[in-house]
Order: structure tokens, then C-alpha cells, then sequence
């Protein structure tokens, strides 16, 4: 009984909104995987794909047809097969019009139809003519055979072909692509004849492996000339597993001392090329090249002219970073995910999709012998009540001249079929006349020869292969072509470090006293000399290279690094450090340092506290830098000291009272980052209070020497001189003769 305090729904189904929503979303799901988005292995297309091919063949577009609008044909394939948007139906026939698109096109396109620089760039419809490409054939030329069958379209007012009846696995040879409802397919192009082949050599040995079908499908075969750089054994796995990824690399040439790009990977846009490498020209990452221009014409549909900066420029390095950082190398997912036989989506591997659609074909091509079979049999039905009416031809005019029942009296009289006495019945009367015994009797024969033969083949399997395998190759001498794309195995391009790509120039590194940074070309650069901005000064310069790291350490201990070749020109003020990186609220930026990452540096605090560390450990990614150095509080940090030789070289430490002190440097640990030991023994009192303080750090090399600067006076200190001062690490060291306890600054030769 129904309950009252529920509303009367008049006879309509009640169910729970979520059994609902399941049951509708599932059955969209269905939609989409089995009408829309993957492709039947039969004919590998795509309902939208088949009705438009349907279409034309009905409309008489075939390849020796003149051709017609495409808004014709779109306005049939919409209004009696597909009832969707006419866009989307003309953009699925356009896509089989580009030959840059479809491997072997099924439409011969006439008009604008798109380009491979902006492949939705074609004209619009009205604008369009088409008709169906020779090779259209292989899917069309078995369709009245009785070999598919026949489907009420949307309205039921027309019927149309559940499938079309390829003599070749279309699938295999122009791909496709689809996603539908949780899952996805991606097929790439293969050659025809390379395929015809494989289906040759399963057919001949059906235990054949995948590998061994390998030897005839060597790989996907894309419209472009661009190289197919996957290793044999990565390809061999996804023709095994039905999926994987296929890798394809443009092809380059050398003339004089330009770079010439002849052929692009499938889909790559010249356009889109050129934006990518103008961008890292742009963007000062691509030194080495000076121009790059589009040549492209109609002789030469891929050219694109880069311009080295010169001769001395390795090419192949060049070319192995852009491969790495631009599509001129790009990698395609390949996914064997169709619609089986059976109605089920599945993944399949390379045996299996050619023996599922050797399958198809075998049911396709006893079908059609089926139908010409019954066909011949008809005929020759017919043919036997001809030569009887033939022979008593006037009998036959008495009994239709006098019988009011004609065709009972033709059946009674001669014992024919209904079929027959209807087929006498309505042959003219002069063709009757002019009928000779001969021709039937030779019409006849030559009937029932084929029909013998039609019998013999299927009954014999091995009879109906060799025919199969007789179409396939003749259809791929027919239709068959050379590879485009060659196999070519090389290692997937790495991209070069910014550093190797910018040219090593001499620069000199300028870093003022309110933490502003530039780079002058050259290493004779007075930086005193330079201009600053109101109330800046020079606060420390070195020299280094273009293609080199530069590291400034701030008042706290942290390194921040940056390509040297990407600070400022010295021609103006430079830029503040604090727009590149983000150091600590109160700290400054107080030295900087350039070189190798291998070369070693003494780095100290004014407490007298120091280590040697590799310049690698100045290098940082992060824009609030590396903590290197830990100094003391209240204390400063020295400027880094380049090391030449670790194990004879001297370390010199001075302090603001005059004390030097030179020891070994093997005496100091190498550390990536810490606070160091002690250098030269300073009275904490006299730290505390400011009274004294490391001022001068330095290394003098064996055998060299070095000079002190103290005001207007020198003094200069050889290797033998310094044994005076010498001591272990941490020692007080002896104090500098009257007038020059007071350094302002030193040098080392």
C-alpha cells in the first residue's frame, strides 16, 4: 500500500537519488567509451569518424568524383547519422584531410585545410571542397557485400553501417586518440606496408611472437621525417605490454656555419619552436646563438635557420640543449586501448591487436564470399528458368498470352520456382527474342566454375588464407609506401648547465657599501673609479669569469650565489642584493667571492676564528641563502682569502694591535660550514671591549712575500722575514716594528 503522507507521483518510477545519478552516469560512461572516444579494432575509427567516410561514399565522393563542399557533407553526416555539432563533425573531417596529421589521409582536402604551423587555422566549411582519398577504398570497397551489418540511424528512418570493412588494420596505420570516462587510447601511425606484412607473417605462423612480428613492425611511423630515438628494447616492451612511450627528435643539417632544422617531431609546431628558443635568447640563457629565422616554402616544408655565434661553437652540444629544453625532442605516450570484437575495451599488445583483427577479417572476407555465393547460385537458379524459356519460347508467349494466372501456369508447366516464373515474367519480350542458347549455356558455366571455387575456398582454411594474405600484400603494393620516420636509437638530450652555455669572459665584481652588485667586462677595472649611487661607496671587488658562480656573504654568516653574467652591466648603479635574495631584517651584505667551485678559501671572523672551505659550499638555490660561517656575536666577517696551495702556504693573521702571526695553513680543518678554530690568540677582554680585533687575513704562497700598507707607508715582508713571525696556530705572534702596528691594508704576491 502506498503511504498518504507521500505526494501521488501519478504512475512515474520513485528510486533513491544516488541509484539514479549511478545508473545515468554509468550509462554515459558506456556512451562515451563505445560510441565516442575509442575506436573499433575492425576499421580503427571512431563512430564520428565512420559515419563522415559512410557519408561520402553515399554522396558519391569518391577519389575520382569531383569534389564537393564540405559543408555539404558535414550537413549529411549531422543530419542523417551524427546529430551533434556540425564544429566538431568538420573539425574530425579536417583532421583526416592533413597530411601532416593522418599518416595515409582518407579525405583529399581542397582549400585551406590547416597547416603544420597552426593545424585549426582551415577555412571554414562553405569555404572547403572534398571528396575521399584512393585509400579510402580499403575501408569502402567491401561495404555492399554483405559484409557488416546494418544499423537504424538516430531516428530510425535510415540505416547505416556498424562498422566498415577494412582489408587493412586501419587502426595501426593512422592511429588515434581519445579520452573517454577513466580510461584513454593512443595509437600511433604505422606504415602499410610494415603492417600488411606483420598480418602476412601471423597468418603463415600463428605462434609468432611479438618480437618476431618486430622484424616486419619496427616501429610507429609518424607523418614527419623527424628520427624515432627510442632503443629497440623500449619499443619491443611496448609492443608487448600495449603500452609506453615512444621518444622523437627533429632532424638538423649543417650549411657553412648555420644550423638548418629539416623535419620536426609529429605535431610540433615551427612557430612554437621558434618562441621557445627566442625566449631563452630573450632571457640571456642562449649566448651561443646570434639569429634564428623560418625559411619554410612550399620546396621545403620544414626550415628553420639558427645562427651561431661562431665557428668555435660545438654544435652538437648546442643542438643536445635545445632537443633538452624545447620540443625539437618530444615524447609521445603510446596506449593500445580499443574496442575488441567482443564490445569490450581493452589494452592489447601487438600479437593480439593483429590477430583479433586477422578475425575480423577472416569473418569479413566469409561474409563476403557467403553473399557472392548466394548471389552465383541465384543467377544460375534464374539462368536454368531462362534456358527453359528459351527452349519453349512459345509456349511461354501461348501460356502469358492465354492463362489469366501467368505465373501459376509457367510453375505447373515447367516446374519452376515462384523466383523463376517472376524473373521470366518480367524479362522484355525482345531480350527474350534475341536470347540465345550459347550465351546462357556459357554464362552458366562460367557461373558455376566460380562457384565451385567460392566453395573451395570456404572449405578450406588454408585456401582462405592464402586469399587474405593475397589481398593484403596486394594492397600494399598498392597503397604501400617507404618509411618516413627512421629508427634511429641516441640517448634522451640533456640540457647543458647555464654556465656552459654562456661564454667565459673576464669580469670584474663590484659590490657596494649599501649591498648593490654589478659586473664590468675585463680584469682592469679600477671599481674606485666607478660611479655610486648618493651616499654609496665601493665596498669590495674580484675578478672572475662569465660563466662562473659569484657568492656575497652577508653580516650573519650566510652565502648567496648567483650566475655572474646575469648581474647588471656597470655602466649604471647595478641592482640591490636584496631584490635578488632574502637575507635576515639587520644584516648586510659585507663580501663577495668568484671562482671554480673547487677552489679553496680562507674564511674567518674578526674574533680571530676561521676555516678553509671549497667554493662549492658557497653555492646555493635558495633565495634566503646558506648559513656558512657561524661567527661569534659582536663579531665581523673577513673578506674569504684565496688558497693556492694548502700545503705549504702560509696563513697571516694581523690584529688591530699590531700582533702578526704566520702559520702553516694545513694547521686548519677544511669544512663545508661551521665556526672554525682559532686562528691567532686575541685577549677575550680586549675582544669585549673593542680594543682589539682580527683587521688583516691573508695567504702568502712558499717563496712569496708581503706587503703592508699602513697610511702613506709600506713595508714589505719576504718569505725569509716572515720565519720571524712564524708560530703554531692560536699563538699571540710578535708584534710589527713602530709605525706599522696600525695595517690598513696588505698584499700578497
Amino acid at each position: 500500500m502506498s503511504d498518504p503522507t507521500l505526494p501521488d507521483f501519478h504512475g512515474f518510477e520513485r528510486i533513491p537519488l544516488h541509484e539514479y545519478a549511478e545508473r545515468a552516469y554509468l550509462d554515459y560512461s558506456m556512451y562515451v567509451v563505445l560510441d565516442r572516444a575509442l575506436p573499433f579494432i575492425g576499421d580503427g575509427l571512431k563512430p564520428v569518424q565512420r559515419r563522415i567516410v559512410y557519408a561520402m561514399s553515399e554522396l558519391g565522393l569518391n577519389a575520382s568524383a569531383k569534389p564537393k563542399k564540405s559543408a555539404r557533407t558535414v550537413g549529411d553526416v549531422i543530419g542523417k547519422f551524427h546529430p551533434h555539432g556540425d564544429s566538431a563533425c568538420y573539425e574530425a573531417m579536417v583532421l583526416m584531410a592533413q597530411p601532416f596529421s593522418y599518416r595515409y589521409p582518407l579525405i583529399d582536402g581542397q582549400g585551406n585545410f590547416g597547416s603544420a604551423d597552426d593545424p585549426k587555422s582551415f577555412a571554414a566549411m562553405r569555404y572547403t571542397e572534398s571528396r575521399l582519398t584512393p585509400i579510402a577504398e580499403v575501408l569502402l570497397g567491401e561495404l555492399g557485400q554483405g559484409t557488416v551489418e546494418w544499423n537504424p540511424n538516430f531516428d530510425g528512418t535510415l540505416e547505416e553501417p556498424a562498422w566498415l570493412p577494412a582489408r587493412l588494420p586501419h587502426l595501426l596505420l593512422n592511429g588515434t586518440t581519445g579520452i573517454a570516462v577513466g580510461m584513454a587510447t593512443d595509437v600511433p601511425p604505422h606504415n602499410l606496408t610494415e603492417v600488411a606484412h606483420a598480418c602476412v607473417r601471423l597468418l603463415d605462423d600463428p605462434d609468432a611472437s611479438v618480437a618476431d612480428l618486430m622484424e616486419h613492425v619496427r616501429g610507429p611511423d609518424y607523418p614527419t621525417e623527424a628520427e624515432i630515438i627510442t632503443p629497440a628494447a623500449d619499443l619491443l616492451k611496448l609492443y608487448q605490454t600495449g603500452h609506453g612511450s615512444i621518444r622523437a627528435r627533429a632532424v638538423y643539417t649543417r650549411e657553412q656555419a648555420n644550423i638548418i632544422i629539416t623535419a620536426l617531431p609529429y605535431q610540433v609546431s615551427p612557430n612554437k619552436i621558434l618562441e621557445q628558443i627566442a625566449a631563452q635568447m630573450r632571457a640571456k640563457k642562449l649566448p651561443w646563438l646570434e639569429d634564428l629565422r623560418d625559411e619554410s616554402d612550399h620546396a621545403n616544408p620544414i626550415r628553420l635557420v639558427l645562427v651561431p655565434r661562431s665557428n668555435r661553437i660545438d654544435v652538437e652540444q648546442l643542438m643536445g640543449h635545445l632537443f633538452a629544453t624545447t620540443d625539437l625532442e618530444k615524447s609521445f605516450r603510446a596506449n593500445f586501448n580499443v574496442v575488441g570484437l567482443n564490445g569490450k575495451p581493452r589494452v592489447m599488445d601487438l600479437r593480439s591487436l593483429l590477430s583479433e583483427w586477422l578475425g575480423f577479417r577472416t569473418d569479413t572476407v566469409k561474409k563476403r564470399l557467403n553473399h557472392r555465393l548466394a548471389r552465383v547460385e541465384r543467377r544460375l537458379h534464374l539462368l536454368d528458368g531462362l534456358l527453359i524459356a528459351f527452349l519453349n519460347l512459345d509456349e511461354v508467349i501461348r501460356i502469358i498470352r492465354t492463362e489469366d494466372d501467368p505465373k501459376a501456369a509457367l510453375i505447373a508447366r515447367f516446374a519452376l520456382s515462384e523466383e523463376q516464373a517472376d524473373y521470366i515474367l518480367e524479362t522484355r519480350l525482345k531480350q527474350l527474342a534475341r536470347l540465345e542458347e550459347m550465351k546462357i549455356r556459357a554464362e552458366q558455366d562460367e557461373l558455376a566454375k566460380e562457384r565451385e571455387q567460392l566453395l573451395a575456398v570456404l572449405g578450406s582454411a588454408a585456401k582462405l588464407r592464402k586469399l587474405i594474405k593475397d589481398e593484403l600484400l596486394a594492397d600494399a603494393k598498392k597503397f604501400g609506401d617507404a618509411r618516413r620516420s627512421p629508427l634511429i636509437e641516441r640517448d634522451a638530450a640533456q640540457a647543458l648547465a647555464e654556465t656552459e652555455l654562456v661564454a667565459s669572459e673576464p669580469v670584474t665584481i663590484v659590490l657596494s657599501a649599501k649591498g648593490w652588485a654589478r659586473a664590468a667586462k675585463g680584469h682592469d677595472i679600477d671599481a674606485s673609479m666607478l660611479s655610486y649611487r648618493e651616499g654609496d661607496a665601493l665596498l669590495a671587488a674580484v675578478r672572475g669569469r662569465s660563466n662562473q658562480q659569484v657568492a656575497f656573504l652577508d653580516s650573519s654568516g650566510r652565502a648567496y650565489s648567483a650566475p655572474a653574467h646575469t648581474l647588471p652591466s656597470a655602466r649604471g648603479n647595478g641592482e640591490p642584493l636584496t631584490g635578488r635574495f632574502s637575507p635576515a631584517a639587520g644584516t648586510s651584505f659585507v663580501a663577495l667571492a668568484c671562482a671554480e667551485e673547487s677552489q679553496r678559501f680562507l674564511l674567518a671572523s674578526s674574533y680571530g676564528y676561521g676555516f678553509v672551505t671549497r667554493f662549492e659550499n658557497f653555492i646555493g638555490r635558495q633565495k634566503a641563502g646558506k648559513q656558512l660561517i657561524n661567527p661569534d656575536k659582536g663579531a665581523g666577517l673577513m673578506p674569504p682569502v684565496p688558497v693556492q696551495n694548502p700545503e705549504s702556504d702560509l696563513v697571516v693573521a694581523i690584529t688591530t694591535a699590531g700582533h702578526l702571526l704566520a702559520f702553516p695553513l694545513s694547521e686548519l680543518p677544511e669544512l663545508e660550514k661551521g665556526k672554525g678554530n682559532k686562528l691567532i690568540q686575541i685577549p677575550p677582554a680586549r675582544l669585549k671591549s673593542g680594543d682589539e680585533s682580527l683587521a688583516q687575513l691573508t695567504c702568502v704562497r712558499d717563496g712569496g712575500e708581503l706587503t703592508l700598507f699602513c697610511g702613506q707607508r709600506k713595508l714589505t715582508l719576504n718569505w725569509r722575514d716572515l720565519q720571524a713571525y712564524s708560530g703554531t696556530r692560536a699563538q699571540r705572534g710578535s708584534l710589527l716594528p713602530r709605525g706599522f702596528q696600525r695595517v690598513d691594508s696588505v698584499e700578497s704576491n
